[in-house]
């Protein structure tokens, strides 16, 4: 599939090729495809859209043949018929010996999953449950390494990295903090449902990581009180990173901005979803 759309991104036609649990609530599936070394991106916390096939379907539809036509016939296909698109970030691309992408992988938020879960799971966090080598998708993503879907962007004078991220943006925070150089002074907040997705994080930086986890607190008031309470390392020029439910993260946003100080311009923030709403409620209402 070569069909390009708006610079710098382009339509990928991938496979599942394993998938693996990583705790109750996350799950990674690794996709391969043979037009991904044109798959390029500097960015920790890289930005994609998957677009899923609807059970029964051998492969998503979307009419990626209309090139930059192709969102609205993608709105006019039946409800049915029209495949799912959810965004997620980008966890890990690998190459060969010749630089060519030949594996990227996703995880995925399994919310409702679990039979007793008294959330009803969504068709993404439902297809990523039963995805099996094999089963195809189409992304949307970069072709450009430097592309206006990352956020994740410390100034040079940096001098102490603070992260914050709910289950959803877990990967992302995991991707940058696994990425940031020695001597780079972290404190990291990530928030999980559950003990068993607490996962091992490898770093060259000098970063603090706590892990919340909802079973075990009060619920996410506590988040706002954990962070209030924390002494963070005293910086010049510090550099705080969001994302997660939009409304968590315009409070955290006023806490670091209203409360702590930190210029708006060094502060990122990111609703990765937002509570009681899908993902095509968000786009009616954008």
């Amino acid at each position: 599939m070569t069909t390009a759309v708006a610079a710098p991104f382009r339509f990928f036609s991938l496979q599942v090729v394993r998938t693996r649990r990583l705790g109750p609530s996350l799950a990674r599936v690794t996709f391969a495809g043979p037009d991904l070394c044109a798959f390029h991106s500097d960015g920790q916390d890289q930005s994609l859209s998957l677009f899923l096939p609807h059970p029964g379907q051998s492969e998503p539809a979307v009419p990626v043949e209309l090139g930059d036509g192709w969102w609205q016939g993608w709105r006019e296909l039946p409800d049915d018929v029209r495949a799912v698109m959810r965004s997620y970030t980008l966890r890990a691309l690998r190459r060969d010996a010749d630089g060519d992408t030949v594996e990227i992988d996703v995880d995925f938020v399994l919310h409702g999953v679990d039979p007793a879960s008294p959330v009803q799971a969504g068709p993404a966090a439902r297809w990523a449950a039963g995805a099996a080598p094999g089963d195809r998708v189409v992304l949307l993503g970069p072709a450009v390494a430097d592309n206006r879907a990352i956020r994740f962007r410390p100034p040079e004078d940096t001098d102490l990295v603070v992260i914050w991220g709910d289950e959803t943006a877990v990967p992302a925070a995991c991707a940058v903090l696994e990425s940031l150089p020695a001597g780079t002074r972290a404190r990291v907040w990530l928030e999980v449902p559950h003990a068993e997705d607490v996962q091992d994080l490898e770093t060259a930086a000098d970063a603090e990581v706590t892990w919340l986890v909802r079973d075990t607190t009060d619920g996410p008031g506590t988040t706002l009180a954990t962070l209030r309470a924390a002494q963070l390392p005293p910086a010049a020029h510090p550099y705080v990173w969001i994302a997660g439910e939009s409304g968590r993260v315009k409070q955290l946003r006023r806490h670091f901005v209203g409360e702590r100080g930190v210029d708006r311009r060094r502060v990122t923030f990111v609703g990765y979803w937002r509570q009681g709403l899908t993902e095509e409620q968000l786009r009616e209402q954008g």
